[in-house]
């Protein structure tokens, strides 16, 4: 007995059906990639512990500044894809500017896509210069973008290591080029140092603060533990 085929215009509508329906697909990711390049990056919130803190501290990172990627939608999905990859030592709070980002070591893709990356291996919260890089983005909430829209001198700066909270003010806010690499260099100031691209993307926004105390996360003012209690920015 012969075997059925599906009618040729059948197969032909079937066709031409599910091209329609990948071309829709495609266009509503095109239209609406940046919203969904946010929501990748507002999901990471990773539960932070002394523990976990210790724990990635050991943890290897890249500080090869050559091969960081701008911020596209396949960086920041590859990124959520391996968060593995991702070794969060502290949490960054600036309440006035609504910035809280988890802290993580190094500048890879993976660390600059979702958090505050350290730029150097040896620096140590409360010690000398402590230099984090973060991408600013078209979102005003997203990542350092809320540095450019928001930060202003006298504002302060918290760090966390889950220990010991470190309390710095902003003293500094400014534009600089791209190749002064030396503000990330070690200093014997207590200082915390936070570099992101200014909107061109060609230049640098610097903000830096001056230390002010440390002092034992149990210690730490009410509003402050609450600020490191509440989400991330990345909304």
């Amino acid at each position: 007995m012969a075997d059925k085929k599906t009618p040729k215009p059948r197969r032909m509508r079937w066709f031409w059906s599910t091209i329609f329906v990948l071309l829709l697909i495609v266009s509503l990711a095109l239209i609406f990639n940046e919203q969904i390049k946010n929501w990748l990056i507002s999901s990471y919130q990773p539960q932070i512990t002394q523990k976990s803190v210790k724990k990635s501290e050991k943890k290897p990172a890249s500080y090869d500044f050559g091969k960081v990627k701008s911020l596209d939608f396949s960086t920041v999905a590859n990124a959520r894809w391996n968060t593995a990859n991702i070794h969060v030592i502290g949490e960054l709070l600036m309440p006035q500017s609504k910035i809280h980002l988890p802290i993580a070591k190094g500048v890879s893709n993976e660390v600059l896509a979702l958090t505050a990356g350290t730029m150097r291996p040896d620096q140590k919260m409360g010690e000398g210069n402590y230099p984090l890089a973060g991408h600013h983005m078209t979102s005003q909430t997203i990542l350092f973008s809320p540095l450019y829209w928001k930060t202003r001198v006298g504002q302060n700066i918290y760090l966390t290591n889950a220990k010991q909270v470190y309390v710095y003010k902003v003293s500094v806010r400014k534009f600089i080029k791209a190749t002064d690499v030396q503000v990330v260099a070690q200093t014997k100031r207590k200082l915390v140092t936070l570099i992101t691209c200014d909107a061109t993307g060609a230049n640098r926004l610097m903000i830096r603060g001056t230390y002010v105390k440390q002092m034992a996360y149990k210690d730490a003012p009410t509003a402050v533990q609450k600020g490191f209690h509440s989400g991330f920015n990345n909304k």
